[in-house]
Protein backbone atom coordinates (compact mmCIF):
# COMPACT_ATOMS: atom_id res chain seq x y z
CA UNK A 1 0.00 0.00 0.00
CA UNK A 2 1.18 3.54 -0.73
CA UNK A 3 0.66 6.75 1.22
CA UNK A 4 0.95 10.48 0.67
CA UNK A 5 2.60 12.68 3.29
CA UNK A 6 -0.73 13.42 4.98
CA UNK A 7 -1.83 9.79 4.92
CA UNK A 8 1.45 8.55 6.37
CA UNK A 9 1.40 11.26 9.06
CA UNK A 10 -2.17 10.29 9.99
CA UNK A 11 -1.23 6.61 10.09
CA UNK A 12 1.70 7.26 12.45
CA UNK A 13 -0.03 9.91 14.57
CA UNK A 14 2.51 12.62 13.78
CA UNK A 15 2.37 15.89 11.87
CA UNK A 16 2.77 16.20 8.10
CA UNK A 17 5.44 18.78 8.85
CA UNK A 18 7.49 16.13 10.68
CA UNK A 19 7.30 13.74 7.72
CA UNK A 20 8.42 16.48 5.33
CA UNK A 21 11.25 17.47 7.66
CA UNK A 22 12.48 13.86 7.82
CA UNK A 23 12.66 13.97 4.01
CA UNK A 24 14.56 17.28 4.05
CA UNK A 25 17.28 15.92 6.34
CA UNK A 26 17.53 12.63 4.45
CA UNK A 27 16.11 10.53 7.29
CA UNK A 28 12.97 9.34 5.52
CA UNK A 29 12.97 9.78 1.74
CA UNK A 30 9.80 8.97 -0.22
CA UNK A 31 9.73 5.90 -2.45
CA UNK A 32 8.90 8.08 -5.43
CA UNK A 33 7.42 11.40 -6.48
CA UNK A 34 4.08 11.20 -8.31
CA UNK A 35 3.40 12.91 -11.63
CA UNK A 36 1.53 15.55 -9.63
CA UNK A 37 4.59 16.23 -7.48
CA UNK A 38 3.37 14.42 -4.34
CA UNK A 39 5.73 12.43 -2.12
CA UNK A 40 4.67 8.79 -2.15
CA UNK A 41 5.69 6.35 0.59
CA UNK A 42 5.62 2.55 0.42
CA UNK A 43 6.03 -0.35 2.85
CA UNK A 44 9.78 0.16 3.32
CA UNK A 45 9.21 3.80 4.30
CA UNK A 46 6.45 2.79 6.73
CA UNK A 47 8.86 0.36 8.40
CA UNK A 48 11.60 3.01 8.49
CA UNK A 49 9.25 5.54 10.09
CA UNK A 50 8.37 2.94 12.74
CA UNK A 51 12.08 2.54 13.49
CA UNK A 52 12.50 6.31 13.74
CA UNK A 53 9.63 6.56 16.20
CA UNK A 54 10.99 3.70 18.30
CA UNK A 55 14.37 5.41 18.55
CA UNK A 56 12.73 8.76 19.34
CA UNK A 57 10.77 7.09 22.13
CA UNK A 58 14.07 5.92 23.57
CA UNK A 59 15.33 9.51 23.63
CA UNK A 60 17.67 9.48 20.63
CA UNK A 61 18.32 12.57 18.51
CA UNK A 62 17.61 12.66 14.78
CA UNK A 63 21.31 12.82 13.87
CA UNK A 64 22.06 9.70 15.89
CA UNK A 65 19.06 7.89 14.38
CA UNK A 66 20.23 8.83 10.89
CA UNK A 67 23.66 7.30 11.55
CA UNK A 68 22.10 4.06 12.79
CA UNK A 69 19.61 3.67 9.94
CA UNK A 70 22.17 4.53 7.25
CA UNK A 71 24.77 2.12 8.63
CA UNK A 72 25.65 -0.69 6.19
CA UNK A 73 25.20 -3.23 8.98
CA UNK A 74 21.71 -2.09 9.99
CA UNK A 75 19.24 -4.97 10.28
CA UNK A 76 15.58 -4.20 10.88
CA UNK A 77 14.79 -7.46 12.71
CA UNK A 78 17.78 -7.11 15.01
CA UNK A 79 16.80 -3.49 15.66
CA UNK A 80 13.26 -4.53 16.61
CA UNK A 81 14.63 -7.11 19.05
CA UNK A 82 16.86 -4.43 20.58
CA UNK A 83 13.87 -2.07 20.83
CA UNK A 84 11.94 -4.76 22.70
CA UNK A 85 14.74 -5.26 25.21
CA UNK A 86 15.12 -1.54 25.86
CA UNK A 87 11.39 -0.93 26.12
CA UNK A 88 11.10 -3.79 28.62
CA UNK A 89 13.89 -2.15 30.63
CA UNK A 90 12.01 1.13 30.48
CA UNK A 91 8.81 -0.56 31.64
CA UNK A 92 10.71 -2.17 34.50
CA UNK A 93 12.05 1.23 35.55
CA UNK A 94 8.54 2.70 35.45
CA UNK A 95 7.20 -0.24 37.49
CA UNK A 96 9.81 0.50 40.17
CA UNK A 97 8.79 4.18 40.28
CA UNK A 98 5.07 3.29 40.38
CA UNK A 99 5.73 0.92 43.26
CA UNK A 100 7.66 3.67 45.04
CA UNK A 101 4.76 6.12 44.59
CA UNK A 102 2.22 3.58 45.86
CA UNK A 103 4.30 2.86 48.97
CA UNK A 104 4.78 6.60 49.52
CA UNK A 105 1.00 7.10 49.39
CA UNK A 106 0.52 4.28 51.89
CA UNK A 107 3.15 5.85 54.16
CA UNK A 108 1.50 9.28 53.89
CA UNK A 109 -1.83 7.72 54.87
CA UNK A 110 -0.23 5.98 57.84
CA UNK A 111 -0.80 2.43 56.56
CA UNK A 112 2.94 1.58 56.43
CA UNK A 113 6.20 3.08 57.62
CA UNK A 114 8.86 4.06 55.10
CA UNK A 115 12.51 4.89 55.71
CA UNK A 116 13.95 8.02 54.12
CA UNK A 117 16.31 6.06 51.85
CA UNK A 118 13.39 3.96 50.62
CA UNK A 119 11.72 7.11 49.29
CA UNK A 120 14.58 7.52 46.84
CA UNK A 121 15.04 3.86 46.00
CA UNK A 122 13.11 4.09 42.72
CA UNK A 123 15.18 6.98 41.42
CA UNK A 124 18.48 5.42 42.44
CA UNK A 125 17.53 2.03 41.00
CA UNK A 126 16.51 3.63 37.72
CA UNK A 127 19.86 5.45 37.46
CA UNK A 128 21.67 2.23 38.38
CA UNK A 129 19.84 0.20 35.72
CA UNK A 130 20.58 2.82 33.08
CA UNK A 131 24.25 2.71 34.05
CA UNK A 132 24.14 -1.07 33.94
CA UNK A 133 22.66 -1.02 30.44
CA UNK A 134 25.34 1.30 29.13
CA UNK A 135 28.45 0.06 30.90
CA UNK A 136 27.60 -3.12 32.84
CA UNK A 137 29.13 -5.63 30.44
CA UNK A 138 32.38 -3.68 30.08
CA UNK A 139 32.64 -3.08 33.83
CA UNK A 140 32.28 -6.79 34.59
CA UNK A 141 34.94 -7.69 32.03
CA UNK A 142 37.32 -5.08 33.46
CA UNK A 143 36.70 -5.30 37.22
CA UNK A 144 34.91 -8.63 37.71
CA UNK A 145 31.27 -9.41 38.44
CA UNK A 146 31.72 -9.48 42.23
CA UNK A 147 33.22 -5.97 42.37
CA UNK A 148 30.45 -4.57 40.17
CA UNK A 149 27.70 -6.20 42.26
CA UNK A 150 29.22 -4.83 45.47
CA UNK A 151 29.38 -1.37 43.92
CA UNK A 152 25.75 -1.60 42.79
CA UNK A 153 24.64 -2.71 46.24
CA UNK A 154 26.51 0.16 47.87
CA UNK A 155 24.73 2.56 45.53
CA UNK A 156 21.31 1.05 46.31
CA UNK A 157 21.94 1.26 50.06
CA UNK A 158 22.60 5.01 50.01
CA UNK A 159 20.57 6.97 52.52
CA UNK A 160 18.76 10.14 51.51
CA UNK A 161 21.57 12.23 53.04
CA UNK A 162 24.27 10.20 51.26
CA UNK A 163 22.49 10.55 47.92
CA UNK A 164 22.30 14.32 48.38
CA UNK A 165 25.99 14.42 49.29
CA UNK A 166 26.81 12.30 46.24
CA UNK A 167 24.92 14.65 43.93
CA UNK A 168 26.35 17.79 45.53
CA UNK A 169 29.86 16.36 45.35
CA UNK A 170 29.46 15.68 41.65
CA UNK A 171 28.52 19.33 41.07
CA UNK A 172 31.40 20.59 43.24
CA UNK A 173 33.81 18.34 41.33
CA UNK A 174 32.88 19.81 37.95
CA UNK A 175 33.00 23.37 39.30
CA UNK A 176 36.43 22.88 40.89
CA UNK A 177 37.74 21.04 37.86
CA UNK A 178 36.76 23.90 35.55
CA UNK A 179 38.46 26.40 37.86
CA UNK A 180 41.58 24.23 37.91
CA UNK A 181 41.56 23.90 34.13
CA UNK A 182 41.84 27.67 33.82
CA UNK A 183 45.13 27.55 35.72
CA UNK A 184 46.55 25.20 33.09
CA UNK A 185 48.45 23.28 35.78
CA UNK A 186 47.23 19.80 36.81
CA UNK A 187 49.65 19.94 39.76
CA UNK A 188 48.11 23.14 41.13
CA UNK A 189 46.38 23.19 44.50
CA UNK A 190 42.97 23.59 42.85
CA UNK A 191 43.61 20.72 40.43
CA UNK A 192 44.70 18.44 43.26
CA UNK A 193 41.61 19.42 45.19
CA UNK A 194 39.55 18.34 42.16
CA UNK A 195 41.41 15.02 42.07
CA UNK A 196 40.62 14.45 45.74
CA UNK A 197 36.97 15.35 45.18
CA UNK A 198 36.92 12.78 42.41
CA UNK A 199 38.29 10.17 44.83
CA UNK A 200 35.60 11.07 47.37
CA UNK A 201 32.94 10.82 44.67
CA UNK A 202 34.15 7.37 43.63
CA UNK A 203 34.17 6.12 47.21
CA UNK A 204 30.40 6.57 47.41
CA UNK A 205 30.03 3.56 45.11
CA UNK A 206 33.40 1.78 45.12
CA UNK A 207 33.62 -1.02 47.72
CA UNK A 208 37.39 -0.47 47.99
CA UNK A 209 39.49 2.43 46.72
CA UNK A 210 42.90 1.94 45.16
CA UNK A 211 45.23 4.41 43.49
CA UNK A 212 45.83 1.99 40.61
CA UNK A 213 42.12 1.65 39.85
CA UNK A 214 41.66 5.43 40.14
CA UNK A 215 44.46 6.07 37.66
CA UNK A 216 43.10 3.41 35.30
CA UNK A 217 39.62 4.90 35.41
CA UNK A 218 40.65 8.43 34.47
CA UNK A 219 42.72 7.04 31.61
CA UNK A 220 39.55 5.35 30.39
CA UNK A 221 37.79 8.74 30.57
CA UNK A 222 40.21 9.89 27.87
CA UNK A 223 40.22 6.69 25.80
CA UNK A 224 36.45 6.14 25.76
CA UNK A 225 34.50 8.80 23.84
CA UNK A 226 31.38 8.30 25.96
CA UNK A 227 33.16 9.26 29.18
CA UNK A 228 35.26 11.90 27.48
CA UNK A 229 32.14 13.61 26.19
CA UNK A 230 30.68 13.78 29.71
CA UNK A 231 33.59 15.92 30.94
CA UNK A 232 34.41 17.74 27.71
CA UNK A 233 30.86 19.04 27.36
CA UNK A 234 31.63 21.26 30.36
CA UNK A 235 34.99 22.33 28.94
CA UNK A 236 36.87 20.90 25.94
CA UNK A 237 39.96 19.09 27.21
CA UNK A 238 38.55 18.60 30.72
CA UNK A 239 38.78 14.80 30.63
CA UNK A 240 42.49 14.89 29.82
CA UNK A 241 43.10 17.55 32.47
CA UNK A 242 41.35 15.43 35.10
CA UNK A 243 43.44 12.44 34.05
CA UNK A 244 46.67 14.41 34.41
CA UNK A 245 45.60 15.78 37.80
CA UNK A 246 44.66 12.33 39.12
CA UNK A 247 47.89 10.80 37.84
CA UNK A 248 49.83 13.33 39.90
CA UNK A 249 47.46 12.84 42.86
CA UNK A 250 47.88 9.03 42.89
CA UNK A 251 51.67 9.23 42.62
CA UNK A 252 51.95 11.33 45.76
Amino acid sequence: MEYTVQQLARLAGISSRAVRYYDEIGLLKPARISSSGYRIYGQNEVDTLQQIMFYRELGMGLEEIHKILSSPGFNRTDALKEHRIRLLEKRKQLDVLISNVERSIAAAEGRISMKDNEKFEGFIRRALEENERKYGKEAREKYGAEAVEKSNQKWLNMTEEQYREFTALSEELIKTLKEAYNTGDPASETAQKAADLHRQWLCFTWPVYSKEAHAGLVQMYVDDERFKEYYDKHQPGLAEFLRDAVMIYTER
